[in-house]
């Protein structure tokens, strides 16, 4: 006896390509409420594929994107029939975000999830200067630059490579620590981390180079200290044709000349 079809969740970005692929779909499949939904299928490009897996890390839904946006790295080629099949035969890859906690000029803090890097970065005309310590033990007793990022694989082919970060294949238990325009120490040019180690960034002269950070989409600003470590309780699950992998993907872009 053939198993029944996956229970399909759909939803999508606002952008008039999506709707049309949402109401195309929801007419094909049905749209089954997302509490008892097997898989979560989202249509528009990597930053809706971005908002999506933040809103399903808590539930473990996986999900199945869809390129209806104007980058898709992160999802699968759009088309209507078949998509039963395509979910059932595709890859599953699974990842856990990177936990934010700031303390604030003002007093307070905050805490934020990152899937593809945590970003520290300077707020005014003066570079940062910032003191790095790896498991308590200072790594970077100063460190004067734009900017620095602590960046996940998944989030490694994103402002990581722009940055001349390293690409991480999605299966590598590493970071990527990565400068934005190092001025001192002038050769240093990023570190790769264990992804199980707690990274502590003490905002130096605050007051006169003032720093913000910010997790994916939440930014926060007038930092003091930012920590960093990996949920390891929490995990993203995205879903991708056997044919055209995320990992895949990931590998071919350190070969993309």
């Amino acid at each position: 006896m053939s198993s029944s079809p996956p229970k399909l969740h759909v939803l999508a970005s606002a952008a008039p390509e999506s709707q049309a692929a949402l109401t195309e779909l929801v007419g094909l499949y049905g749209n089954i409420p997302i509490d008892e939904a097997d898989i979560v299928v989202a249509l528009g490009g990597d930053g809706f594929m971005l908002q999506t897996l933040h809103e399903t890390i808590h539930n473990g839904k996986r999900v199945y994107g869809m390129n209806c946006g104007s980058v898709g790295f992160l999802m699968n080629d759009y088309r209507a029939d078949k998509l039963h099949a395509r979910v059932t035969a595709a890859v599953e890859n699974e990842f856990h975000p990177l936990r934010m906690t700031t303390t604030n000029a003002d007093g307070t803090e905050d805490v934020a999830l990152a899937i593809n890097e945590v970003y520290l970065f300077r707020q005014s005309y003066q570079a940062a200067k910032l003191k790095v310590e790896i498991d308590g033990h200072v790594r970077l007793e100063e460190l004067i630059c734009d900017g620095l990022m602590i960046a996940t694989p998944a989030g490694s082919t994103a402002y990581n490579l722009s940055a001349h970060g390293p690409i991480l294949p999605l299966e590598a238990p590493l970071l990527a620590m990565t400068p934005v325009s190092a001025f001192r120490p002038r050769r240093w040019r990023g570190a790769l981390l264990p992804n199980h180690v707690c990274v502590d960034l003490t905002i130096l002269e605050p007051e006169k180079r003032p720093v913000n950070a910010v997790a994916d989409n939440t930014e926060v600003k007038s930092v003091l200290h930012v920590r960093i470590a990996q949920m390891p309780e929490l995990r993203a699950r995205i879903l991708s044709d056997p044919d055209h992998s995320w990992s895949d993907r990931i590998l071919a872009e350190q070969f993309n000349t």
